[in-house]
């Protein structure tokens, strides 16, 4: 039976290395960076993107590589905001042609896209008591040809948008 999946050097550094462990050195290191969002992300899915992907590139948790994840936790999001406002309009549950009365298929849905967001959100620090074992600094500022180009101190980056 698997125990928990490690957490990364860089979660361990920033939460003060609490079991003090000898830390991984030769662990890769990424840029900071706010990747763009992929092209198949729905627009509810996309809006999501824009609301995290500041905040977690502000508090040093954002980089190039970590796009999948993000990209799997905005369309969960969707998925449940989807579920739910079904939900409300059709109700819980569903009467059968025999009177019996069974759980919309939609609790279900809705529930597992909770799930998902739920492990995307403890990997990303967003729930709070994940938040609450982390410690990070603010990423440095990028230069001076960045913020004229982007408007803003944030690397934006160009992954083919696929």
């Amino acid at each position: 039976m698997a125990g928990r999946p490690p957490k990364p050097t860089a979660m361990k550094r920033l939460a003060g290395n609490p079991g003090k462990r000898k830390l991984n050195e030769a662990e890769p290191k990424f840029e900071l960076a706010i990747p763009r969002p992929p092209r198949h992300l729905d627009p509810v899915a996309k809006a999501e993107w824009r609301r995290v992907s500041r905040e977690l590139f502000d508090a040093g948790l954002l980089t190039r590589v970590d796009r999948a994840a993000l990209a799997a936790y905005c369309q969960a999001w969707s998925t449940w905001v989807d579920a739910v406002k079904r939900l409300r309009e059709e109700g819980q549950t569903i009467i059968s042609d025999k009177g019996y009365v069974y759980q919309h298929p939609l609790v279900a849905i809705r529930d597992k896209a909770v799930e998902q967001m739920r492990r995307f959100m403890v990997e990303f620090g967003m729930t709070p008591s994940s938040r609450s074992r982390v410690k990070a600094e603010k990423p440095e500022t990028v230069d001076e040809l960045e913020r004229i180009l982007f408007g803003q101190d944030v690397k934006v980056v160009n992954d083919g948008g696929a």
